[in-house]
């Protein structure tokens, strides 16, 4: 018996052995074959996903905070979702927008008018990507206004295609050798303290008409309003380092989009359902946006974005002027009505709200610990859109304010990497030393607690290691 046993465990080991070998001539043929354009946090496959657990081809399981970059956000796999694609596909999977109306199309539509931010957003056109979606709101706001400038925001994500591309200032790379790239963008600050050079307890309010004063000179020196279609802004600066906007600020920008004719294009591709404790980020501050995006989470990790605004202005399009192959795929579609039915059923809002409280209080508790403190510069974020800012010895340049000559370099990227190999994968963000925490909206107590320990033990010893 005991012979028999030794066998087993050698064939359970040369299965293990052939298994990892596999997974590595795998990752070796990627390497080889993927366009180099494309980044990975880590050189390995993923091979199942489970709530919020990815399990990779070496056989490593990890406590996902990433979601996928916040698509995932019911967690990976999700029994309700995953039955609702499987099923739809058994019924039509193609169901061409220009050809006919589909009945997950509709559905959906049913689904999220009640989950709106405001009541005049009644018109939808679901596309696949949130770069696609930004690319047909720019469509409309020069539709709806017959003009042609874009301002954007300093910091800002919108996406990797030309018109997307031309409105991001998260980082050069996205652009970078890509010019020209598309005229008419005039980009404003954000109020996001360590850009704008100020203190981080510095108040929204003065940060904030810092910013609108700023508006004001762009609309008189730059970009007339009579020039100017419209002014985008996510309500929380993803990629630019998970930096919310202040009501007051979102208020002076309704304000100066309604005295000029201005459409207000609020971006919640990455912030809006249900990320930061309510269905869309703009709640919080009650304003009205005229043409809102939404797509990421929206169909749980099928394609589908949404561009959503008021009948009013979208019966000024021309039949054939928005479309698509594969907009409002009726899979996606489905697997988005199954979404949104888990939003509510599940309680998600709440989870939301009960889990942010749990790592603010884990990741500030971090910040007092005097172990590491100095290397914090700043925790903050909503719901479970968070982010903790670490300072750094070399800042964007010597004219940073917030170089810290005493902490150790590259503190994210470290921190990040310390965490993969602990278990828990994880994000950096922006062109500062930006970590971002985006776990699943469903994520049990459990789970937060494990990987906000995970994340505490990475910190202290990559600040140990100096």
């Amino acid at each position: 018996m005991a012979e028999r046993q030794g066998h087993g465990h050698l064939s359970q080991s040369r299965n293990m052995s052939s298994a990892a070998q596999s997974h590595a001539s795998l990752v070796e043929f990627g390497q080889q074959h993927v366009t180099k354009g494309l980044g990975r946090i880590v050189e390995a496959v993923i091979t199942k996903g489970s709530g919020s657990y990815v399990t990779l081809g070496d056989g490593r399981q990890l406590l996902d905070f990433t979601c996928g970059i916040g698509v995932t956000n019911l967690g990976h796999c999700h029994p309700k979702i995953s039955k609702a694609a499987a099923d739809q596909c058994m019924n039509l999977v193609h169901g061409q927008c220009s050809i006919a109306f589909h009945g997950p199309y509709l559905e959906l539509i049913q689904k999220l008018l009640p989950m709106m931010p405001h009541p005049s957003l009644d018109s939808f056109f679901f596309w696949n990507s949130g770069s696609e979606a930004v690319e047909a709101a720019i469509k409309m706001a020069r539709t709806f206004t017959g003009r042609q400038n874009i301002i954007n925001m300093q910091g800002a994500y919108h996406g990797r295609t030309f018109g997307a591309m031309a409105v991001t200032k998260s980082k050069t790379i996205y652009s970078e050798g890509f010019h020209p790239l598309m005229p008419g963008v005039f980009t404003l600050p954000f109020p996001y303290w360590h850009q704008l050079g100020m203190p981080a307890d510095t108040p929204s309010s003065k940060l904030s008409e810092t910013c609108l004063n700023q508006l004001s000179l762009l609309l008189s020196q730059a970009s007339a309003p009579r020039d100017t279609a419209a002014i985008i802004v996510e309500t929380v600066l993803g990629e630019g380092g998970y930096v919310p906007a202040p009501p007051e600020f979102l208020k002076g920008l309704r304000e100066v989009c309604d005295k000029h004719g201005i459409m207000l294009i609020i971006d919640e591709v990455q912030c809006g359902y249900g990320r930061t404790g309510k269905n869309y980020a703009i709640e919080y501050s009650g304003v009205r946006p005229d043409i809102m995006i939404s797509a990421k989470g929206l169909a749980n990790g099928f394609p589908l974005s949404a561009v959503i605004s008021r009948k009013e202005l979208t019966d000024k399009l021309k039949p054939g002027s928005m479309g698509g192959t594969y907009a409002g795929n009726a899979v996606a579609c489905a697997a988005a009505v199954a979404a949104a039915d888990v939003m509510k059923e599940e309680k998600i809002l709440e989870n939301v709200n009960a889990r942010s409280k749990e790592l603010f209080d884990a990741l500030n508790a971090l910040r007092t610990n005097p172990k590491v403190a100095p290397a914090i510069l700043d925790v903050r974020g909503q719901g479970l859109m968070v982010a903790v800012e670490f300072a750094s010895p070399v800042g964007t340049g010597p004219f940073d304010a917030f170089r810290n000559p005493s902490v150790p370099e590259k503190l994210a990227s470290r921190v990040a990497k310390k965490c993969v190999e602990k278990g828990l994968l994880i994000l950096t963000t922006s062109v500062y030393e930006v970590i971002r925490f985006i776990p699943a909206l469903n994520i049990s107590k459990e789970d937060l607690a494990k990987g906000c320990q995970i994340f505490a033990e990475a910190v202290e010893e990559v600040v140990k290691e100096g």
